[in-house]
C-alpha cells in the first residue's frame, strides 16, 4: 500500500446537513432571554451588610442600620419578580440584623439599668 498525497482525506461530519440544492441548512433559531434588572437597593444592602460585619463596631453600626433599611426596600422591589437580587437583599438583612439586634438589646438594658440604678428608694443594704 502506497501513500498518495493527492488522495482526498475523510472530512469530519458537518454540523448541519445540506439543504435542498446543496445549500447549507439554516441555523437553528437562537432564543434570547432577557434577565430582569438587578435591584440597586438589594445590592446596597449586601454591601452595607458586609461593611457592617467587618467594621460595624468601629462605625457605630451605621452600615448595619443602612443594610437593614436597604434590605427591606430591596425585598419590596424584588417581590413581584420584575427585578432580580432577592438573595442579595436577604443576605444584607441577615448581616445587618446580626449587629442591630444586639445593639438594641444592649441599649435597652443600659437605659433600664440607668433608670433602676437611679432610684433613690433602693438603698444598698449594709451588713452589721
Amino acid at each position: 500500500m502506497t501513500y498518495d498525497p493527492y488522495q482526498q482525506q475523510p472530512q469530519p461530519p458537518q454540523p448541519y446537513s445540506p439543504g435542498p440544492q446543496g445549500w447549507p441548512a439554516a441555523y437553528p433559531p437562537v432564543i434570547v432571554t432577557q434577565q430582569a434588572p438587578s435591584s440597586g437597593m438589594a445590592t446596597a444592602s449586601m454591601v452595607f451588610g458586609i461593611l457592617g460585619i467587618l467594621g460595624g463596631w468601629c462605625m457605630l453600626g451605621i452600615p448595619c442600620v443602612l443594610a437593614v433599611i436597604f434590605g427591606h426596600i430591596g425585598l419590596g422591589q424584588t417581590k413581584d419578580g420584575a427585578r432580580s437580587g432577592r438573595g442579595q437583599a436577604v443576605a444584607g438583612l441577615i448581616m445587618g440584623y446580626v449587629f442591630v439586634v444586639p445593639a438594641i438589646l444592649i441599649f435597652f438594658l443600659a437605659v433600664l439599668g440607668a433608670v433602676v440604678g437611679d432610684d433613690p428608694s433602693v438603698t444598698p443594704s449594709s451588713t452589721p
